[in-house]
């Protein structure tokens, strides 16, 4: 058994210049926890596989594709491959999103 604590997980580069630890990087899938602070977000940009989201703390928008929703803790959201999208925190709460992509890319994602 492997057991990963989170806060202990180093937060790596990213083009977005937000906190974003990868907790889960096997042959088949990536699993990424992401921190917005207030007034912070990720650019738009297309994954080459399908994600899906899991809000673990407080509210946030999610853009994908022409659909833009306001999500809390506890929601879950799937994004297509291919599929520009993007998250941002208009609230004056920390706001922490679980990202899972399935099946693990082997291109880049294209920012937009």
């Amino acid at each position: 058994m492997k057991i990963t604590i989170v806060a202990n997980v180093q937060s790596g580069p990213n083009p977005h210049h937000v906190d974003a630890r990868k907790i889960y990087d096997t042959d088949n899938a990536i699993a990424v926890v992401i921190t917005l602070q207030p007034g912070e977000s990720l650019k738009k940009h297309m994954t080459p596989v399908d994600v899906f989201f899991y809000v673990l703390e407080g509210t946030g928008i999610v853009e994908i594709g022409t659909e833009r929703a306001e999500v809390t803790k506890d929601q879950l959201v799937e994004s297509p491959a291919q599929i520009p999208h993007r998250w941002i925190n208009e609230s004056k709460a920390v706001f922490r999103v679980l990202v899972v992509k399935v099946p693990k890319p082997t291109e880049e994602t294209k920012l937009l």
